[in-house]
Formats: C-alpha cells, sequence, structure tokens
C-alpha cells in the first residue's frame, strides 16, 4: 500500500469536526468551531464558499439521501436542512436543548435521526421536517448513530460506554452492549451487516457479531479516542481516526494494521487530534482535524 498527500485545505480558523460530501462527490463541506458551514471543491483543492452561517459550533454534518439537503447539528441543539443547490434553509428543527452529536438519514424512509447530549434521539419526517418520535436512550450523551444497510438495526453509541441496539422500524430497544470501559465515541456497520465496529474514549477498537453482538475481537488501537471508523467503498479494508493524530487502515479479513497514517511514521500528517474521515472513492481518503486543516489522502497499491 502507497500512501501520499494529494493536498491540505486551509482556511478554517478553529478545530474541524465534521465533513461530507454531496452525491456527486464533487464538492465536500466542513464545519466545525467556526462561524459557517464550508464547501471545497474536491478537483481543484479550493474554497467555493460558506453555505451556511451558524452561531455555535456544528458537531456533525450529514447529506440526506436523494436530495440536494444537508442537516446540519449544533452545540445549541438545532439542526438546520440546507439546500445545498441554492444555499437556502428549508427547515430548522428545533427540539433538543443541549448539543446535537450525530444525524442518520434513511433511505428506505423518510426518516431522520437525531441524537443528543441530552441522553435522547429525535425521529423527523424528512418530507414535512415535523417531529415523529422521540425516545430516551440514556442518562447522558448519545455520542454516536450507526444504521446498518438493511436499515433494519440501528446502533447508538452513549457516554456511559455502552452501545444500545435498536429495531429502526419501530424504535423498540433490541438489546445492549457494555465492553468498553469509557465513552463510546465512533460506530460503523460492516458493508455486509456481519458485524458491528465501535470505537471509545478507551482507545479500544471492538467487533460484534451482529447475529447476537457477542464480542468478536478486541484491539487497542490507537492511544486515546477513536473518533471515527470508515469502511472502503469497494475493499475489504477500512480506516480508524483518532485524538493519538493517527490515521490507520485495517484489513477487515483479519483486523490485522496495514498502514500507520501520522508524523511520528514520516507523513504530513495531522498535528492534533483527527475528529472524522470518510472515503470519497476508492483511492482519496479525507481527514479533518483541531489543527484546522482538511487532508487529502491518495492510498493506493492495495492488496
Amino acid at each position: 500500500m502507497e500512501v501520499s498527500l494529494k493536498f491540505t485545505l486551509t482556511g478554517h480558523q478553529n478545530p474541524i469536526f465534521a465533513l461530507a460530501c454531496d452525491r456527486l462527490a464533487t464538492t465536500l463541506y466542513t464545519a466545525g468551531n467556526d462561524k459557517g458551514v464550508v464547501a471545497w471543491d474536491v478537483q481543484q483543492g479550493v474554497f467555493k464558499k460558506v453555505i451556511l452561517p451558524v452561531r455555535t459550533s456544528v458537531y456533525c454534518l450529514h447529506r440526506l439521501p436523494d436530495a440536494p439537503l444537508m442537516a446540519v447539528g449544533e452545540r445549541s441543539g438545532l439542526v438546520t436542512i440546507v439546500d445545498i443547490d441554492t444555499n437556502t434553509v428549508v427547515a430548522r428543527l428545533q427540539h433538543h436543548q443541549k448539543p446535537v452529536f450525530a444525524l442518520q438519514a434513511f433511505r428506505t424512509k423518510p426518516e431522520l435521526a437525531v441524537s443528543s447530549e441530552d441522553g435522547t434521539v429525535s425521529i423527523w419526517d424528512t418530507r414535512t421536517f415535523q417531529l415523529l418520535y422521540h425516545f430516551k436512550v440514556a442518562t447522558d450523551t448519545v455520542r454516536c448513530i450507526a444504521l446498518n444497510h438493511q436499515e433494519d438495526r440501528l446502533a447508538l453509541g452513549a457516554k456511559d460506554s455502552k452501545i444500545r441496539i435498536f429495531n429502526a422500524n419501530d424504535y423498540t430497544l433490541l438489546g445492549e452492549i457494555d465492553e468498553h470501559s469509557a465513552a463510546i465515541t465512533a460506530l460503523c456497520f460492516s458493508p455486509d451487516d456481519q458485524f458491528l465496529l465501535t470505537g471509545g474514549r478507551d482507545a479500544q477498537l471492538n467487533i460484534f457479531d451482529t447475529l447476537n453482538y457477542s464480542l468478536v475481537k478486541n484491539i487497542t488501537a490507537h492511544l486515546f479516542s477513536i473518533y471515527g471508523i470508515a469502511f472502503h467503498p469497494t475493499l475489504p479494508i477500512f480506516a480508524t481516526v483518532s485524538r493519538d493524530k493517527s490515521i490507520k487502515i485495517w484489513r477487515a479479513t483479519d483486523y490485522s494494521l496495514m498502514k500507520n497514517i501520522s508524523l511520528e511514521k514520516g507523513y504530513d500528517s495531522h498535528r492534533l487530534s483527527i475528529n472524522h474521515v470518510l472515503w470519497l472513492d476508492d483511492q482519496t481518503l479525507i481527514s479533518v482535524s483541531d489543527d484546522k486543516t482538511v487532508r487529502f489522502w491518495t492510498i493506493s497499491g492495495i492488496d
């Protein structure tokens, strides 16, 4: 595997917490502890525009499927729905009084799940943007959401170190996983839905079988909190990122480490905590950091 830094985007004045791309993967959107959500040209690696000014930090961005709409979750508890083609606000979802940390839309039904520091999840109709349901998950922050590809299971990771599995059709609780020793900070289902990968503030990467959510593998993957897990679009590999300033790429077949992208390994990588990661395409990985930069990595020669 060969890794090279394609380019670095600068312009944010504060830490970056969230990123998302449009349907065609031609525009990247980033946000964090700044005054707006920024759009970047992916091909040229240049700033395009600010699509939404915000009053508080943005902790999550999520593009709704089959529509030019982006959901923006803020520290204030507000979720704003923006039309990214016209730069207009479609709706403001005002329900949570504490920070919103995660957003997840469905492809199979017009619903959007929102999780908050208040320990609840709210479900919204993405046609009318009316509140459909809200339910208690934990006594404290629900930090992350993962929806499996079949869209019948919703995993919710909380500050109390537990992962709760819900039926995604009626939002009934199916079970709890209690294998981490600190807050859950990242969740991801494998592309075949056979495994749930979880990362926590305890720096542990856990892999669970989704038949009965038994622990398949435990890895001390990083030195500090794991803030992102992202599977490659087509190959059996995935990336993790951490507060320890490293990006790691793993084989999904045996969970062996393939590459450590960090300053210590000689890469021109992030100087501070890496807060999010996504695969733009088969050869491009994107990371954002407290160091105020967005980095595009070219990954080639994957066997």
